[in-house]
């Protein structure tokens, strides 16, 4: 009877830890509260702020190619040469027609002087007056015609030393020495190109949606717009996973593009390194909002319930509870939290996967900074 007593005991026991397992152990934190600002994120690509073909202005065969193919070239630098010696031989013989014109400007001028000293005494009419001042006014056309012809032939020959318009990054040469370049206006040799680096446009299309809800907050107050405000800009280039230079919008277009549906807007970054090149893409941050105080949980904590996200509580009966949230960007690696959670409220970060509504768990504070896990 003893020993019949003792065996139902140790039934009841096993059957009582069987009904009643352990809480199991999840990592809570309270939301970290700090004053955010939301942004909008789009595809970007770079261009230069200044961009020029360099083209021959004057005809002839390259002399020398003076510069680095992809080298860094200032304002002013010379990079190409063409044989300069007929449009020298042009300059010295539109300075030898200007010396003439000149001499004949001395002359007519003599002239007209002497017959004003002898009309006085009626040595000779009026009439030669009229002439002589005729033949002065002849001679100084034909000085500056002289003059006008000495400037182009000088003008040629300084055509004849390249030079880099703009500082930038010079690409590489596309006439090689001894070649013959055209300078004609309609059909000018291309003979290298050079782009702005530093710094540089970044351009990116905005959708109505987004310029709407930009123009609302501007007109109540709690944006400033970007047509007449320097608004940030946060670049990540590709490859990176989180921004990397700073920038500043100075443009928006004035009409939607009515193909796509779309504005165009550009911002200017500094690209003191010149790591970035035109034509590059890039993620551009654009800021959205005023700052606000939001409360932020890892974004590792969000769980998704069909078409609505949740996330799980641990509430003061350490039962754990599903919370419908609304939530906003990426904050520095911590999910925007816009509705659904009270600063005091214990959020599992880590165990999702051991949470079960309405089950009992040993929740453990989270040791990392601000009471969230990264």
């Amino acid at each position: 009877m003893l020993g019949a007593a003792l065996l139902l005991a140790g039934c009841d026991e096993k059957s009582k830890q069987a009904a009643a397992p352990p809480a199991l152990p999840v990592t809570v934190a309270h939301p970290t509260q700090r004053t955010v600002t939301d942004w909008d994120e789009f595809t970007g690509r770079f261009n230069a702020v200044e961009q020029v073909d360099v083209r021959a202005r004057v005809t002839g065969f390259v002399r020398s190619v003076d510069f680095k193919d992809g080298a860094i070239v200032k304002a002013g630098d010379l990079l190409y040469t063409i044989d300069p010696r007929q449009y020298e031989a042009a300059a010295e013989q539109a300075q030898g027609q200007l010396d003439d014109a000149k001499a004949k400007v001395d002359l007519a001028q003599k002239e007209l002087e002497r017959a004003t000293t002898l009309i006085k005494t009626q040595a000779i009419s009026e009439n030669i007056v009229d002439q002589r001042n005729q033949a002065l006014a002849g001679a100084e056309a034909a000085r500056l015609q002289a003059d006008g012809v000495l400037k182009q032939a000088q003008l040629n020959v300084e055509f004849t030393k390249v030079v880099a318009p703009i500082t930038g990054r010079v690409s590489r040469h596309l006439v090689s020495v001894g070649n013959l370049v055209q300078g004609s206006e309609s059909g000018a040799t291309l003979l290298t190109s050079i782009v702005s680096l530093d710094p540089i446009h970044v351009y990116f299309d905005v959708d109505e949606r987004i310029y709407q809800r930009n123009s609302r907050l501007w007109f109540e107050g709690k944006r400033p717009s970007s047509r007449d405000t320097p608004n940030p800009v946060q670049i990540t280039l590709t490859g990176e996973t989180k921004p990397s230079h700073d920038g500043k919008m100075d443009f928006l277009d004035n009409r939607f593009d009515v193909g796509t549906g779309t504005l165009r807007e550009r911002a200017i970054v500094d690209n003191h390194d010149l790591s970035i090149l035109p034509g590059q893409f890039a993620r551009v941050r654009v800021i959205a909002s005023a700052p606000y105080a939001a409360l932020l949980i890892p974004d590792v904590a969000v769980a998704s319930d069909q078409s609505r996200k949740i996330v799980f509580v641990v509430n003061a009966d350490n039962v754990v509870e599903a919370r419908a949230v609304t939530l906003g960007p990426l904050d520095d690696g911590l999910r925007v939290v816009k509705e659904g959670l009270k600063a005091d409220d214990r959020v599992i970060v880590d165990g999702l996967q051991r949470a079960r509504i309405g089950a009992k768990v040993a929740p453990q504070e989270a040791k990392a900074n601000g009471g969230a896990k990264p």
